[in-house]
């Protein structure tokens, strides 16, 4: 049986760690760093911006890849397919795919590059997409799925709820192709619901066609990272438990055979309140938000990565990806490692 599995993973963060008090002093923003720390669970996280680092999406990109690459053993030119997932691109175009590709291969090969755009759902996504491909091209041996944030990027002075929630990283995934595997191993199943009449939430409305940059909108401050309406506190509680109860109903499997857990990084309370409602205790999820902060679509691959690397999951383990963004898109991925 083929199958697509997990064969190596990396992540990046730029710069030192950054603490909430640092945070406030380095962007000149005021906000309530104990309930920042106790409630949302964000204590640090790394920003290039305020380390006065000069990367971006593209150099966290890179390094998680290769970081990945380094872990699986494997040679870039292997690679026949690139994939970042991201609603922070280096470029509106070209694909931050397409940049990675070059930096890793060096030149034009038989691969293909492209980037996912589905808010801060796009890692989940993306490794659906790769983890299907691998399977049915018998072409295609390695698939790089590279999650990656730089949202830091888009806010503005005095923003004080941006610059205490958002942060930069990336985490990477190599998927192989593995003629030879048993049922229910690697990539078993991912499921996806989306709503895109919730668009005017959150998100980054300027740069696009419908708003190109120009001086007005900039003297006007339009631009960047904007709320237009509070997202509802609940949301995510709602929305996971039956994602969560969806993607295993699919894969015919039942919850009592998932090891792990990974969600969205964006509120230690809320993993808090989708474990209770699944009955699972908090020793099977990993939560990192409070050495990373919220690196969105980056999130759920550094969690993973960081528990592979504690030892909290390991090979054999049945593990489920879960993943908000907005827009809305809510995806959620059945992986045994």
């Amino acid at each position: 049986m083929t199958v697509a599995k997990v064969a190596g993973t990396g992540l990046y963060a730029p710069g030192e760690a950054i603490d909430n008090e640092a945070v406030k002093r380095l962007a000149g923003v005021d906000f309530d760093s104990e309930k920042l720390a106790n409630k949302i669970g964000i204590k640090a996280r790394h920003i290039a911006r305020l380390s006065k680092l000069k990367e971006s999406t593209a150099d966290f990109a890179e390094k998680a890849a290769r970081a990945a690459l380094a872990n699986a053993g494997i040679d870039p030119l292997d690679v026949g397919m690139f994939l970042v997932a991201t609603d922070t691109p280096e470029f509106i175009s070209p694909a931050t795919g397409i940049v990675l590709q070059g930096r890793l291969q060096g030149s034009e090969q038989e691969s293909r590059a492209f980037d996912v755009g589905s808010s801060c759902a796009s890692f989940v996504t993306a490794l659906d997409v790769a983890a299907r491909a691998v399977v049915s091209d018998p072409t295609l041996r390695y698939a790089l799925v590279v999650g990656v944030y730089n949202m830091p990027a888009y806010i503005k002075d005095g923003d004080g709820f941006g610059w205490s929630m958002f942060a930069d990283g990336a985490g990477a995934i190599l998927l192989e192709r593995d003629e030879n595997g048993k049922p229910g191993a690697g990539y078993i199943e991912g499921v996806s619901r989306s709503d895109g009449t919730q668009w005017n939430y959150i998100g980054v409305y300027t740069g696009g066609t419908k708003t190109p940059v120009t001086k007005e909108v900039l003297d006007s401050g339009q631009y960047g990272f904007q709320l237009l309406q509070p997202l509802p506190g609940d949301r995510n509680v709602k929305l996971w438990p039956p994602l969560v109860t969806r993607l295993l109903e699919k894969a015919k499997v039942a919850q009592g055979e998932v090891s792990h857990y990974f969600f969205t990084q964006i509120n230690k309370s809320v993993i808090e309140k989708v474990m209770g409602i699944l009955g699972e205790p908090m020793e099977k999820t990993t939560t990192v938000m409070d050495r990373y902060g919220y690196t969105g679509s980056a999130c759920v691959p550094m969690a993973l990565h960081t528990a592979i690397e504690e030892g909290r999951v390991k090979k054999g383990d049945l593990i489920v990806l879960v993943a908000s963004g907005a827009g809305l898109s809510v995806g959620a991925n059945l992986i045994r490692l």
